[in-house]
Formats: C-alpha cells, sequence, structure tokens
C-alpha cells in the first residue's frame, strides 16, 4: 500500500488526510475514477469537508481501502444553502434542455461503467456483474429520463363557465433529499436523481456511510457534466456522514421531500419528522419476500430463479427472498435440488472483483454479527438447519448460505427482516394457504410464485392475492426493471421509483383556472351579485 496526502480542504487549510490506495494494478479503475487523490466527502459546488474521518473497508479482506472526511453539520446545511440557490437557473432551463444534459451525464456513466462497476464490488461487496449491473441500472434510468423530458404532462379539463380554461400544471418541488443504503450505493440514487434533475430539482445526496467512494466518484461524474453545460455543480450536492447529517436533511424545512431508503424503524422516524414539517417522504423500506412454489411449477426455473434471489447480493437486497412457501408434493424433491444449486455456488465463492466468482462477502462486521444472531435465534424456536449457518474460515465477512426450516410462521425471527443469505422453509397444501402465509407479515415488497396454471396467476395478482407492491409470475423475487414503479406496501413505506408515474413524486400538482372571457360567472351557478 502507498500513501497520498489530501490536497487542502476549502474549509480546513490544515486538513491533511491519509488515503490509502493499494499498488496492486487490479486497482487501477480508482485512477480513472479521478481517486487516487483525496476526495473529501462533501460537494457544494466545491470539494470540502471538515467533520470526522470515516474509513471506508473492503468486505472481502476487512482492510481499509481508504479514509474519508465527512462534513459537520453546518456544512450539510451550507449545502442545502447551495443547491437552493442553483436551482432556479436549472429550474427554468426548458425540460428538453434539461433531458439532454442527463443524456450526459448517462454517455458519461458508460465511459466509465467499468471502474465504477468495480469500485461498488470492491466497496460493497457484491460481485462484479452486479456492481457493473448497478452502474448500468443508473444509465438505464438517465435513458428513460431522457424520454420523459419530451413527454412531461400537462392536461386541460372541460370547465363548465363560459370563456374559461381550466388546465393542470406540474412544477418541480425544490432541493430534493436522497438518503440511500449501502447495498444499492448507486442505482438507488440513480433512480432519484436522474428522474427528480430532469423534473427541474436539485439535489443533496447523503450516501451511505460505508460506501463513501462510490458517492464521491459517482459525483465527480455527475458534476462534472453539468459544469461543462454550464450549470453550477452545486444542482447534485454531496453531504458525507452519519445520522446526525441525515437528520439535518430530514429536518430542513428548505427539503420538500426527502427520499430514504433503508430500515422501516429508522424510516418510521423519518416519516414522523418529515410529517412535521409538512414535507413529503418517499420511502422504501424493509422486505420480507415470499417466493411460492406450487404442485404444477417448473421446478427448474423455479430453483434457478431461487438461488439468485436468495442468496444474490449475499442476501443483501431489500427484494432478496427470505421464505420459501413450497407445497408438499413438491417440497423434498425442491429442496433436493436447491441444496445441490447452493453447493455449487460455494466452489464459486471468492474476491467480488474476480470474474468467475458468483458469492462474495457480506457488507461489514455488524452484517456478520446480525447473521450470526438470526440463526442463534432460530435454532433456539426449533429450527433446523438444512444447509449453511456458518461464518466461513476466510480473511473479510464470508459466510455460508442458509436454509432453515421447523419454525413457525410466527416466529419473531421469520417475522424479522435480517440482511443475510438466510431462507425459511414452509411447507402449503394450497394456493390460499400461500398467499395468506405471504400477506403474514408488517412488509410487503415483493413477492413470486411459480405455476403452470392460469387460475392461480390471477388468483395470485387479484385483489385477494398478494399483498405487495412487486408481484411476481414464474421469475424469482429480485430483478426489477426501471421500466416498472419499484416500492411496497404496508411497513415496507409506500413509496414509488424509478419507472411509470414515479415522477409525480418529484413535482407539485396545480390546478389552473384562466378566464379569457369578459364575464366573472362563479361555479355551480352560484350568483352573488
Amino acid at each position: 500500500m502507498f500513501r497520498l496526502l489530501s490536497r487542502k480542504s476549502a474549509y480546513d487549510p490544515q486538513l491533511q488526510i491519509v488515503r490509502h490506495l493499494v499498488t496492486d494494478p487490479k486497482y487501477g479503475f480508482l485512477r480513472q475514477l479521478g481517486l487516487t487523490i483525496e476526495n473529501p466527502g462533501l460537494y457544494d459546488g466545491r470539494w470540502g469537508g471538515s467533520g470526522k474521518v470515516i474509513e471506508s473497508i473492503s468486505p472481502a479482506t476487512g482492510k481499509v481501502i481508504a479514509k474519508v472526511r465527512t462534513s459537520t453539520l453546518q456544512e450539510a446545511s451550507n449545502a442545502i444553502t447551495e443547491a437552493r440557490k442553483a436551482w432556479p437557473q436549472w429550474a427554468l432551463l426548458p425540460a428538453p434542455t434539461r433531458g439532454e444534459i442527463i443524456r450526459q451525464i448517462g454517455e458519461e456513466l458508460r465511459n466509465n461503467l467499468k471502474p465504477l462497476g468495480r469500485l461498488v464490488s470492491l466497496e460493497m461487496g457484491k460481485i462484479l456483474p452486479e456492481g457493473i449491473g448497478e452502474v448500468q441500472e443508473f444509465i438505464d434510468i438517465c435513458d428513460y429520463a431522457v424520454g420523459l423530458s419530451r413527454m412531461l404532462p400537462g392536461s386541460m379539463f372541460p370547465s363548465e363557465r363560459k370563456n374559461h380554461a381550466l388546465l393542470e400544471k406540474w412544477n418541480p418541488l425544490g432541493v430534493i433529499g436522497v438518503i440511500s443504503a449501502f447495498n444499492f450505493p448507486i442505482a438507488v440514487y440513480g433512480w432519484n436523481s436522474a428522474i427528480a434533475m430532469v423534473c427541474g430539482n436539485g439535489i443533496i445526496w447523503k450516501g451511505a456511510l460505508t460506501t463513501p467512494l462510490v458517492s464521491i466518484a459517482t459525483t465527480k461524474i455527475i458534476t462534472g457534466v453539468l459544469e461543462r453545460n454550464g450549470v453550477p455543480g452545486s444542482i447534485a450536492c454531496l453531504v458525507t456522514g452519519g445520522a446526525d447529517v441525515g437528520e439535518t436533511i430530514v429536518n430542513d424545512s428548505r427539503i420538500p421531500l426527502v427520499s430514504f431508503t433503508g430500515s422501516t424503524n429508522v424510516g418510521r422516524n423519518v416519516a414522523i419528522k418529515v410529517q412535521e414539517r409538512f414535507g413529503k417522504c418517499l420511502l422504501e423500506l424493509g422486505g420480507n419476500n415470499a417466493l411460492i412454489v406450487a404442485q404444477d411449477a417448473d421446478l427448474e426455473m423455479a430453483v434457478r430463479a431461487a438461488v439468485f434471489s436468495c442468496v444474490g447480493t449475499t442476501g443483501q437486497r431489500c427484494t432478496t427472498t427470505r421464505r420459501l412457501l413450497l407445497h408438499s408434493k413438491i417440497k423434498d424433491e425442491f429442496l433436493g435440488k436447491l441444496k445441490i444449486a447452493y453447493k455449487c455456488i460455494l466452489e464459486r465463492l471468492g474476491d467480488p472483483l474476480d470474474d468467475n466468482v458468483l458469492y462474495g462477502p457480506l457488507h461489514n462486521q455488524h452484517a456478520l454479527d446480525e447473521y450470526k444472531q438470526a440463526i442463534d435465534s432460530a435454532l433456539q424456536n426449533g429450527g433446523k438447519i438444512e444447509f449453511g449457518g456458518k461464518q466461513i474460515n476466510r480473511v473479510g465477512f464470508y459466510v455460508e448460505p442458509t436454509i432453515i426450516s421447523g419454525l413457525s410462521s410466527k416466529a419473531e425471527i421469520v417475522q424479522k427482516e435480517t440482511f443475510a443469505p438466510i431462507v425459511y422453509v414452509f411447507e402449503v397444501n394450497s394456493l390460499e394457504d400461500a398467499i395468506a402465509f405471504n400477506n403474514s407479515v408488517q412488509q410487503g415488497l415483493s413477492s413470486s410464485m411459480f405455476t403452470k396454471n392460469l387460475g392461480n396467476v390471477f388468483q395470485w395478482i387479484g385483489p385477494h392475492g398478494s399483498d405487495c407492491g412487486i408481484i411476481n409470475v414464474n421469475i424469482g423475487t429480485s430483478g426489477a426493471e426501471i421500466g416498472g414503479a419499484f416500492g411496497g406496501e404496508k411497513s415496507t413505506g409506500g413509496g414509488r421509483e424509478s419507472g411509470s408515474d414515479a415522477w409525480k413524486h418529484y413535482m407539485r400538482r396545480a390546478t389552473i383556472t384562466i378566464n379569457y372571457g369578459n364575464e366573472l360567472p362563479l361555479a355551480q351557478g352560484i350568483k352573488f351579485e
């Protein structure tokens, strides 16, 4: 490893942080992303930051990759001020002009697809195809936003009054707060920022405390494009820090909408605080997703889907399958096939930056502790380990993908979302039982059923079927496309991001009446003369 001194911070001339970067050529992509010099964790039109130093740790090795200087609370507030200053210029650009700039951001992301994807894998721990795929998701939503810039709608309705026009217009909200999570350190920000910006909003982003390098590199790419187009980079501000910095965003009345991705418990507090100031929330919270395998299902397809849904991203997706609901007549055969697949997955375990690896580490020590605690709780409540259940003896935060049976559906650990590759298996005897089981948890994000029966399909997607925001048939619970709105019901928060009409979250609706005549009639025929 070697050390580089930081450049001087705009906020503290004496600031010198040491960044550690490995000399292995495999990490040359850090230089491609401009991360070979110190990047403080605050961007509000200039790079800076004078808060405490945090460490970025590689999940694959448990070693420090870099040290980043966070934002103070005052600096976070100042960043909101700078974004607000820049917002009128951005909002006054024609929507297609904003779309053209978003197109350029997408192109710049394309140019950095592989290095940025490798950075996601290095810092978050997901395997390389998933790291690159996450950046591709941001690129895709940029393409979607470009099209949206030519299609943002308004409406005209018939007026009951003579010589009156009744219109509906959508306007941007202002500066949007985005608080994202470690498991998708770039894609969730992409969903929000591309759509919110093309609608005419500025952004202030607080990425996860444990993935600051991804946030910094992404912000460098975006602000570079903005500035080349004569737009202040502070339209896309970045603040780095912990819960206190997040609370600054949540509590600031200058931010009309806060998009929060994270746990249900934290999301509940965010919603209360934002609502107290009459702000708006877009919440993407916990999932406790079930995959149903009916008696008539294609088992080969179902097993393949279950493997990715259960162990993809090492079980650290909000859409990860946590519960397998297997018809009694196919349960044993399905489990046998699933265990064989799990054994193959373990043969492809390793450094997520290696091309042939399919299964990487958990994100950090906290995730490892949660994994162990969940297994202990399951065993104490009568659970039986069908596969896995142990930490893997190697450097980094590696664990075995785990299958557990024998628990009650009402067991506390089954009702809880554990962000780890643990799936609980249950036997069901009818579709009605399976649907009731699916709906028996507090969360309502993603759900899936494998069947060849058309009647089953329409029962599953109907009003008395799955109560989740995402309902899948013959695919797993993970892997949403950007064209559809993403989000869930119940304690998942009810938010919708990405495609469909999710753009409406980032705009305010105005009902407009224009009298272009010489009389002043009132609605409903009221006379007041």
